[in-house]
């Protein structure tokens, strides 16, 4: 029997975000988005010159570029609604398009060399050595490609192109692309696993065959996702392929116990997906385990995942973390939002959207980083895998093209649908967000807040017509102390890690008032952080960073979390942090402490373990996975 998701976006809702997440929206919108494909024309001419001479030198993954790119700006084009986006964007599909071989071949590789995991014009350069591969591996990986991890982003991202422009040519695209797929890897018996290249990277387009069978209902698309998953247990020559998964996590083995490179977690999406598909609950049952293994030992305390691009059951490690980890995990985040319906998981996506991503991206919407570390410097991905570059794309490197999609997934999680037909609001934040009912009313949902700066939050509910419906109000696992009022009367039952539901018959004009704990709370640092303390204002991560402080680094005042008292600062600076706290500790020393996101933009070190004294230590729970307690 087929299941179905605990939740769900609501397609055709419509957002206007202000304040400083607008401010990024539209940054990132008109100094990267829209320049991007003009500025890197090769980014679609090496698809079209794939079988010229003298062939392009290319790095492995650049069949992913455009669709991750597209991915993240269809995203970020539901969050913003902005014509001109619009019309780059239709520009750059019908170009893709036309790229497309007639048998649905979709890459940048020569004909001989296509989805068979080596091409002779693949350049290793100096990459596989910068992220740690030992040079007597690399020695013998010979001139690989990732082909089927770059057909399956952009099936991803036309996929989502087609359902948000209505693009009929769009879906014929992913579907031929799927096609080819299961001829190649269904009808011919052929194992993608070890088709060449590398298998984490091979069995990526799982994912998106289930959500082209979910559209379309061809079975074919279905069978060969199944098969990719089986084929994570796949044996070769020299023992196992792949990281066997789903037996590993049904027999209770942590995930950073397997072979967990980040690009894994593309593929482990089609597990919920297939869950959905054929009702086989030892999907679901996998899936929820490695997440919470990935939360408990890889979620670092800035929202970020991964260390040195993988997994390794240790939070505290000072490894790069990457943007396009970090970026996979808020994307499976969200399938986990979908399969569950957890309001602990949609603080988990805030957590990593309002500290990591916003981290991770200039305030000037120009560049995001590779690495975004808990402490340490913030260096542009063109800086720091500047080896990515090559001629007709000076600025194209896997982050570049895939940042901005932290920032537009917020359309996947902000408002939802529940099964019960309840409407969900896991965003707190000034917008207005307009979606509608299973009744066929429209409603506006208004919120007047500084949010995350302040905790309180207005929220107008206005339905076109009066109409009974439930909306659940996410209630923050890290607020211990929540009021909530509807229309000036206070409402009792309110727990935190859960939703507030209320039912109720919603008048044009009703309003709930939320008053969340914004009081410090601390994680106690072990390992490589012992001795030190992460400390949080509600979702936000509090860091030193250099350029607003008289005192440097190695010289940082100790704060007493029993004695803790702050003002704030409007800083005068060019470039405003969203959150700028004064503290002192007891000698009177002043610190100064800005949101985790805004740190380190102006090239300054910056720290986000501190030396505070009287925190309390806490054990890693789903109840609290941030292990963060108030003194």
């Amino acid at each position: 029997m087929k299941a179905s998701p605990a939740c769900n976006r609501i397609p055709e809702t419509t957002y206007r975000m202000d304040a400083w997440l607008g401010e990024y929206l539209e940054r990132v919108t008109e100094r990267w988005i829209k320049v991007a494909p003009e500025s890197n024309p090769g980014m679609l001419e090496m698809f079209r010159d794939r079988d010229r001479k003298p062939a392009r030198n290319i790095v492995a993954f650049a069949g992913e570029f455009p669709g991750k790119y597209l991915t993240g700006a269809v995203q970020v084009l539901r969050m913003t609604g902005d014509a001109s986006l619009k019309a780059v964007l239709a520009d750059f599909v019908e170009e893709l398009l036309a790229l497309q071989d007639e048998n649905g071949y979709l890459g940048p590789w020569p004909e001989g060399s296509q989805l068979e995991g080596h091409a002779p014009n693949s350049s290793r350069g100096n990459f596989w050595g910068v992220i740690g591969v030992p040079e007597s591996v690399v020695s013998q990986m010979g001139d690989v490609t990732w082909d089927a991890w770059g057909h399956y982003h952009i099936m991803l991202g036309l996929l989502l192109w087609g359902e948000t422009a209505d693009d009929a040519k769009a879906l014929r695209a992913a579907k031929r692309i799927a096609d080819l797929l299961c001829q190649q890897f269904l009808d011919a018996g052929k194992r993608l696993v070890d088709a060449g290249g590398r298998p984490d990277t091979n069995l990526s387009p799982a994912h998106a065959l289930c959500l082209l069978h979910e559209k379309t209902g061809e079975p074919r698309y279905l069978q060969l996702a199944e098969r990719l998953a089986e084929e994570l247990s796949a044996e070769g020559p020299d023992g196992p392929l792949s990281g066997d998964f789903i037996r590993a996590a049904l027999a209770g083995r942590k995930y950073s116990e397997t072979q967990p490179r980040w690009e894994y977690l593309h593929m482990l999406m089609a597990l919920p997906e297939l869950y959905y598909g054929t009702g086989d609950s030892r999907y679901r049952e996998a899936f929820e385990h490695i997440y919470w293994c990935i939360v408990e030992g890889d979620r670092h305390n800035n929202g970020g995942f991964s260390s040195g691009e993988r997994a390794i059951g240790n939070p505290y490690a000072t490894l790069p973390i990457e943007t396009c980890c970090t970026i996979a995990w808020i994307a499976m985040s969200v399938e986990m939002l979908r399969l569950t319906g957890n309001s602990v998981v949609a603080d988990e996506i805030e957590l990593s959207t309002f500290n990591s991503v916003v981290g991770l991206h200039s305030a000037s919407g120009r560049w995001v980083t590779y690495d975004t570390p808990m402490d340490g410097l913030r260096l542009a991905s063109a800086h720091a895998i500047v080896m990515h570059s090559r001629e007709g794309t000076p600025e194209l490197n896997c982050c570049s093209v895939n940042g901005h999609r932290g920032l537009g997934m917020i359309s996947d999680w902000a408002v939802m649908r529940n099964a019960d037909d309840a409407i969900a609001v896991n965003y707190y934040g000034p917008c207005t967000i307009t979606t509608s009912l299973n009744s066929g009313a429209e409603l506006e949902l208004v919120q007047e807040t500084d949010y995350p700066v302040d905790g309180s939050v207005k929220l107008s509910v206005k339905p076109s017509r009066s109409t009974q419906f439930t909306l659940n109000l996410r209630i923050p696992y890290w607020s211990a102390q929540t009021r909530v009022s509807v229309n000036g009367q206070q409402v009792s039952g309110v727990d935190a890690g859960t939703y507030l539901a209320l039912d109720r018959k919603w008048e044009k004009g009703d309003v709930v008032e939320l008053h969340f704990d914004m009081s410090e709370h601390f994680w106690v640092g072990e390992q490589e952080c012992a001795g030190l303390v992460s400390m949080y204002r509600g979702p936000i991560l509090m860091t030193y960073d250099r350029r607003f402080n008289e005192v440097d680094p190695d010289d940082i005042p100790e704060l007493d979390a029993h004695t803790l008292k702050h003002r704030t600062i409007n800083w005068k600076g060019r470039i405003k942090p969203i959150m700028l706290l004064e503290y002192r500790d007891g000698k009177g020393r002043e610190l100064k402490l800005c949101d985790f996101g805004s740190a380190g933009e102006g090239g300054t070190p910056y720290k986000s373990w501190l030396k505070i004294d009287g925190a309390k230590k806490s054990q890693f729970s789903r109840d609290n996975p941030l292990r963060s307690v108030r003194p």
